[in-house]
């Protein structure tokens, strides 16, 4: 939960960080969102030693968001038409388990409506391989670097480059028909 009571935050991970804070920036009861690390072991990791994929974290957005104008279910949906749910080593271009998707949930409604949505995915077929997003508690987050923080805004073409990894294409052909 973030300081204001009002607002609650979701954890994802979904391959880089860098193309996950573009889809969630402009929707309505989003106030912010960090990139970091969560899901590993090692205390205040920096950007060199999780690329190594050995410090057990996955790079990940903090999304802080007004319920009553988001609801968790919502960002859910949004979450699923942004990464591929079936691919556990990566996303797109992005290989490592540092890239794994994941959906790190913060209470016990966030995990009932985390394990329901995913069931419902899977139910919709709307995929020829199972759904293997993992659904984990929170863990700590540790905001990445300045650099890192809304870098489709700071770094547009190089930003554009990481979309351009398969990304686009893959929302395309599974959510814009």
């Amino acid at each position: 939960m973030a300081n204001n009571s009002k607002y609650d935050t979701a954890i994802f991970a979904g391959g880089c960080f860098w193309c996950m804070v573009e889809p969630f920036d402009t929707l309505p009861g989003v106030e912010k969102i960090v990139s970091g690390y969560t899901g590993g072991h090692v205390v205040n990791p920096t950007y060199q030693q999780v690329c190594t994929g050995t410090t057990g974290h996955a790079e990940a957005v903090e999304i802080t968001y007004d319920p009553e104008k988001m609801p968790y279910e919502k960002l859910l949906q949004y979450y699923w038409q942004v990464t591929d749910p079936t691919d556990e080593m990566g996303q797109f271009q992005d290989r490592g388990d540092q890239y794994r998707p994941v959906i790190y949930y913060n209470s016990p409604e966030q995990k009932a409506a985390a394990e329901k949505s995913k069931s419902e995915l899977a139910a919709s077929r709307k995929f020829d391989k199972p759904i293997v997003t993992k659904i984990e508690p929170a863990q700590p987050f540790y905001p990445a670097e300045e650099y890192h923080q809304d870098f489709y805004k700071k770094d547009p073409f190089r930003y554009a480059i990481e979309e351009a990894g398969g990304r686009a294409a893959f929302i395309e052909e599974h959510w814009k028909k």
